[in-house]
């Protein structure tokens, strides 16, 4: 059982903005030269998410994304991140959203591996034609180590999103592609089956020329498919971290590719990161955002006595602190002390931090969740949901 408590009278929902109600629309939309009537639904979260058509269809390589990232922050970034690079050429406003149609499981599998040597396709019965790997190859030259220290596996993983667009008929066509490139920043090998695994840190620098390198094939690949030949495609290149880390990676490096074209230039940085908080690097980048969560955090001490420690997990973009995510475990004996805490600590958010800030409190006992307070950026209150 839920129970929502307006602790503070504030519903706005949990994504931001009012939520824009109206009429569903019926679309036609051709799929395998068949035209399918769908519905586009009038209900939007906010002006920062896009629309979807109904029945939804999944990617045509679901699942992979998951199996192939390091951790579950990157799987989520790898995804959320892709769709703000997309926004800079498909506004929400225009474009409905559907994930990728177009690139398989099987193809994306196929490209992720190394290029394989004359000798590697005769010894596994492949032909010149399954030599597609977009990763280098390794010629088995020096040892194990030599070999995965000169060619490291730069591309981890390949993420598609299509942008549609609907004219007054009600017929919907595919307008803009977006694929997002993860790349990785540690390598992981070992140098036998079940052994010791070792690790080969990638410098930025490193995946800055290589990214951009597999970004123009990917691309020409990508015109070669006869759906793709003519819209515009935004790749942009995301940094995965390593598999310990507690903070998601970042995308890096964006570029449009106008229609028929297939040559990849004039590529924009993307000035975003995260920051642990508390942490050396937080307190060295941004130090007054790192002294602001630690008066956070002793205003509960000094309120609390179950109370062990919090985490924080900081997105900057061009420099300013946009998202917070907040992670405080407690132990509770009652549920009168689930709200007193919740209600506390929410006074809190609206008192220390300040409102061009998303931001996020989960609060936890024994790895389950109790309370959720969500204040979107510019919102005076915030919202509060207690589990019971």
């Amino acid at each position: 059982m839920k129970k929502w408590y307006p602790l503070i009278l504030s519903m706005v929902l949990l994504a931001g903005c009012t939520p824009k109600f109206g009429s569903d629309d019926k679309v036609v939309q051709k799929s395998n030269n068949k035209k399918e009537t769908s519905i586009v639904t009038s209900y939007q979260i906010s002006d920062q998410y896009y629309k979807n058509i109904y029945p939804y269809k999944t990617s045509k390589s679901r699942g992979l994304v998951v199996s192939n990232l390091n951790t579950s922050y990157d799987i989520e970034e790898f995804e959320t991140g892709l769709m703000r690079v997309a926004q800079h050429n498909y506004s929400p406003d225009d474009y409905l959203f559907q994930e990728g149609q177009y690139l398989s499981s099987d193809t994306i599998t196929k490209w992720l591996n190394r290029k394989y040597t004359k000798s590697q396709l005769k010894k596994n019965g492949l032909k010149e034609k399954d030599n597609v790997g977009l990763n280098p190859m390794n010629d088995g030259k020096g040892s194990v180590q030599q070999q995965n220290e000169k060619n490291p596996i730069y591309l981890a993983q390949i993420l598609e999103q299509d942008y549609l667009t609907q004219d007054s008929k009600g017929n919907v066509k595919l307008s803009g592609v977006a694929i997002g490139l993860a790349l990785n920043s540690v390598y992981y090998y070992q140098k036998q089956k079940y052994g010791a695994t070792y690790e080969v840190k990638i410098p930025q620098s490193t995946l800055n020329t290589k990214g951009k390198q597999i970004a123009q094939e990917v691309v020409q690949r990508l015109r070669n498919m006869k759906a793709l030949k003519n819209v515009p495609i935004t790749i942009a290149l995301y940094k995965q971290q390593s598999k310990d880390s507690v903070i998601p990676g970042n995308y890096f490096a964006y570029a449009t590719v106008p229609a028929n074209s297939t040559t990849v230039n004039d590529w924009k940085n993307i000035n975003e990161k995260y920051y642990l908080f508390p942490s050396n690097s937080a307190t060295n980048a941004h130090r007054d955002d790192e002294k602001t969560f630690e008066n956070f955090k002793t205003d509960i001490e000094d309120y609390f006595p179950n109370y062990t420690g919090c985490i924080g997990r900081a997105r900057y973009s061009n420099g300013q602190l946009v998202d917070l995510s907040i992670d405080i475990p407690i132990q509770f004996y009652g549920q009168a002390e689930v709200i007193a805490f919740t209600q506390y600590v929410a006074g809190l958010v609206v008192k220390t931090f300040p409102d061009y800030v998303n931001l996020q409190v989960s609060i936890t006992a024994n790895n389950e969740p109790k309370a959720l307070i969500v204040r979107e950026s510019k919102a005076k209150d915030p919202t509060i949901h207690i589990y019971n």
